[in-house]
């Protein structure tokens, strides 16, 4: 359900209000042969598993899945070392980021992070790109940062949205953000569509941010003013990866998150001291689980009778049969918090606008693979530039026909 591991006390970046700088380095490397007993599909490496109502539609434009994956050697052998050194030693792109605070109708703030200097460098119809990190997370994660460089390289406009309190975001009410909860993120789209009208918007969601994300499109779905997105490690069903969350090794990561949310709540504790009710600050304050938390504040605030009903109706399995926009989910077999059991498969298979693949390994938010691994950016990068390409280039074609036969039937009128 979470970022990378946000818990941890590496220096991501240093920051203004306004600016944040940072340095990266990446190497490459070759990788072993992986393959899996999925059905082979047109386009389609057998070391995948693909499926979804737009398989066939997609994928002949997807050229990278008809090469093996190839996960990084000895640290892609096991999913909790890939997902710990995808946290603390893939590398952090340098870039410049100017910060807009966005008060909502709430009276709420998310913070939308820019890339500097890219309003006078871009033409106001380039596309246009928002990513939603993961849970705690924000543009400071080196995930997100690779995929921005990368957009950005290929002249798309790019912006981060960190949520209520992520990412040094202020929060400015006695409330969060939450797995339900879908006004900022209408909001944010709603803010950068009326900026820049001329351009198609896409999304690009990761973890709990991708769980937001699905819940969004599935809720809007034809009035979505989204062109396309993507999704990654998404928990999907959050009542199956609270189980899992729970046990083993994985209470590492549950402890690491539930730390960095007790970090967020307690710089702004002062709005919540006369909070009565169901709330349980203290529970919330000195929670020893993403759960604990969720219980003493998360769904109190968002009016959810305990955190089973909270997780049951804020998964984004449930809104995948309402999907119309072109989506693609990507997730890993072996992702300890976004469990393979619970994506929503029968779902996908049913939706004409869906298109799943999932890779033998990665980890959660790792996919040390391919040819920047293991330092350089995830194996899905190029993946996720591929599609969203081949989206704007049909949007746009669309388009152009469109005008096109306006002008001819306007010039018929007129004769």
């Amino acid at each position: 359900m979470g970022s990378s591991l946000a818990g941890s006390s590496r220096p991501l970046f240093f920051c203004s209000p306004f600016n944040y700088y940072t340095k990266s380095s990446s190497f490459s490397s070759s990788a072993i042969h992986v393959t899996s007993s999925a059905v082979p599909m047109p386009s389609q490496h057998p070391s995948f598993e693909i499926l979804g109502g737009a398989s066939h539609r997609f994928l002949p434009s997807l050229p990278y899945l008809s090469r093996p994956y190839n996960p990084f050697p000895f640290i892609a052998s096991n999913r909790h070392f890939e997902t710990i050194f995808a946290s603390f030693f893939r590398s952090l792109p340098d870039v410049t980021l100017r910060r807009h605070c966005l008060r909502t109708q709430d009276g709420g703030t998310v913070a939308l992070d820019w890339v500097s200097g890219d309003d006078k460098l871009l033409p106001h119809d380039s596309p246009l790109l928002i990513l939603l990190p993961g849970l705690t997370g924000g543009s400071g994660d080196s995930y997100v940062r690779h995929m921005l460089v990368r957009a950005r390289k290929n002249g798309w406009r790019v912006v981060v949205f960190n949520s209520r309190g992520c990412g040094h975001s202020p929060v400015t009410t006695p409330q969060f953000y939450s797995a339900s909860f879908l006004g900022d993120m209408r909001e944010v789209v709603s803010h950068v569509t009326a900026r820049y009208p001329n351009a198609n918007v896409y999304a690009v969601g990761w973890s709990l941010g991708a769980n937001i994300l699905v819940r969004y499109l599935g809720q809007e779905s034809d009035n979505c003013p989204l062109s396309g997105a993507v999704s990654l490690c998404n928990p999907f069903n959050l009542v199956v990866a609270d189980e899992d969350f729970r046990k083993g090794f994985n209470i590492v990561y549950d402890k690491a998150l539930s730390k960095s949310l007790c970090k967020i709540f307690k710089k702004h504790a002062s709005l919540f001291e006369d909070m009565g009710g169901e709330y349980n600050i203290p529970l919330a304050a000195n929670a020893k689980s993403v759960r604990d938390f969720d219980d003493g504040l998360t769904r109190v605030s968002f009016g959810f009778k305990s955190v089973d009903d909270y997780y049951f109706n804020s998964s984004s399995s449930n809104s995948i049969k309402n999907v119309q926009t072109p989506l693609l989910c990507i997730q890993a077999a072996n992702d300890p918090i976004a469990p393979n059991r619970g994506i929503p498969r029968e779902d996908i298979k049913e939706n004409p606008n869906c298109l799943l693949v999932v890779t033998p390994k990665g980890g959660h938010l790792g996919w040390i693979a391919g040819d920047e691994a293991p330092l350089g950016a995830p194996w899905t990068d190029p993946l996720v530039m591929d599609f969203i390409q081949h989206l704007e280039k049909t949007v746009k074609s669309s388009k152009t026909s469109s005008d096109s036969e306006k002008e001819e039937a306007l010039h018929h009128v007129e004769l």
